[in-house]
């Protein structure tokens, strides 16, 4: 089996298991106590503090260890817009930030406060002039994640840090993705991570303020951890997690090397090998270890299946793989295809074997999905202008078409993702060169990959309008 989805969890590292062996013995009494079993414990943590502080690049003192990446998030902005209440209670955050921090900033807008949500480009980036225009006078906080989650690409941390000193707001940066790989450039005020993010136990985030930033605890205070993070350590995990990520950050530059010729060649090859996918996210700022692609005319949670039974784990940001039928939010941002959506995240030690094998496979599994869903991998050109295209609809009867004054109406009301996008290709070749499709669809999905098959596939996007149920999508022929 090939684990190919370490940007949900890496594996845990082979220092990080060792070193939680060695630590179980000594790290289990209170470091708060002055026996000495405590002073064993407190030596312990006082180690993994500095280690993860220098592997962060930052003072000891300015870390504290939580009980994970997202109690870190909530912890740092929390306390961040509660130090600077009397600044105002506005809060900068990008359209593709993690859950934990859309999240906060949902609960800041319940209880009173403003949020500005910066959009990206298709490759998933902020612009940094544009990030620096929605800082205000009553700023309190700006959120910056240092790379994507989902598709990898770098964000300009430095240049956003830098408008935001200009500003004098605070910048906090989410480094769960990217720390593994070394320290975040740029001047952040606030900084969090998770281990399991680096191949550390799950349980164990990191908190950064840095020496001069205002911060008030939100909540009751503790006395451990600066009271920044209540409850008792879990030192043993502490300990794992500090030691992990300077072994993972001391191999990061020559691991990264490798990596990122492997995904540079499954950014290459895929699109090769699987017609009428397109892969996402920047093609050069980006994680070494993370490629994304998604493919027209399957359902994402089929693939993920097959692929599993094929011996390989990915995820997904496809709304096929949802319990809520929307799409991530991140591809949705980006504006780019969402349904087939993979996401091939390789941890450190992946062969070029494992990656081969990948390719071999891959073709196959979308190919049996599209037949099962009565598309082909063809389905894109032969849709555009057939007889046979016209032939196929009548045949299957996959898709209501009435034929109305001017435009061919298909209703794909309760059709979920990918089938409105199918039975578009399925019938735009009834069409002339110039004429229309109105798609009818109450998938959310159809918002997003309407638009962008008419990208990939050559023909012109009108817009959307509402319809009695769901929207009423207009698409013009153009090829």
């Amino acid at each position: 089996m090939s684990y190919f989805d370490a940007a949900s969890s890496a594996p845990l590292h082979p220092v990080a298991r060792q070193a939680l062996q060695a630590s179980l013995d000594e790290g289990w009494a209170d470091p708060a106590r002055l026996y000495r079993e405590g002073r064993r414990a407190r030596m312990l943590l006082d180690a993994a503090r500095e280690a993860a502080a220098q592997a962060v690049g930052c003072r000891p003192d300015e870390l504290v260890f939580t009980s994970s990446g997202t109690r870190a998030v909530h912890s740092g902005v929390a306390g961040a817009l509660a130090g600077r209440r009397r600044v105002g209670g506005h809060l900068v955050v990008s359209a593709v930030e993690h859950s934990s921090v859309l999240h906060a900033a949902e609960a800041h807008e319940a209880a009173g406060g403003s949020v500005s949500r910066v959009p990206v480009g298709r490759t998933g980036a902020v612009d940094a002039d544009t990030y620096g225009t929605a800082l205000r006078t009553d700023t309190a906080l700006a959120c910056l994640q240092s790379a994507n989650h989902e598709v990898g690409t770098e964000q300009p941390v430095a240049e956003v840090a830098e408008s935001c000193r200009a500003a004098g707001v605070p910048l906090l940066v989410d480094a769960a993705q990217s720390l593994g790989w070394g320290p975040v450039p740029g001047g952040w005020s606030l900084l969090t991570g998770s281990a399991h993010k680096w191949g550390g136990p799950a349980g164990v985030g990191l908190l950064v303020v840095r020496k001069g930033a205002r911060f008030a605890v939100r909540g009751p205070v503790d006395e451990r951890e600066s009271g920044r993070a209540p409850g008792f350590e879990n030192i043993p995990a502490i300990v794992a997690a500090a030691a992990s990520l300077r072994a993972v950050q001391g191999a990061a530059a020559e691991e990264a090397v490798r990596l990122r010729a492997l995904t540079d060649r499954l950014r290459e090859r895929v699109p090769l090998l699987v017609p009428d996918t397109e892969v996402v996210g920047d093609p050069v700022r980006r994680l070494p270890h993370l490629v994304t692609f998604s493919s027209l005319y399957v359902d994402g949670e089929s693939v993920l299946s097959e692929l599993d039974r094929a011996g390989f784990s990915v995820s997904s940001g496809s709304s096929c793989t949802s319990s809520t039928l929307t799409p991530s939010h991140v591809l949705k941002a980006m504006g780019v295809l969402s349904e087939g959506n993979v996401r091939v995240s390789l941890p450190v030690g992946t062969t070029a074997e494992e990656v081969e094998r990948f390719l071999g496979v891959l073709p196959g599994v979308v190919a049996e999905v599209r037949a099962k869903l009565g598309a082909h991998t063809n389905a894109g050109s032969r849709a555009g202008g057939s007889e046979e295209a016209a032939a196929e609809v009548a045949a299957t009867g996959s898709a209501e078409v009435a034929r109305e004054a001017g435009p061919l109406v298909v209703d794909a009301l309760g059709k979920r993702c990918p089938l409105p996008v199918i039975e578009l290709a399925k019938v735009i070749g009834r069409v002339p060169v110039g004429g229309t499709v109105v798609v009818l669809a109450d998938d959310e999905a159809a918002r997003l990959d309407i638009p962008a098959w008419c990208e990939m596939r050559g023909q012109r996007y009108v817009g959307e309008t509402p319809a009695a149920r769901g929207s009423a999508y207009e698409v013009i022929r153009l090829a």
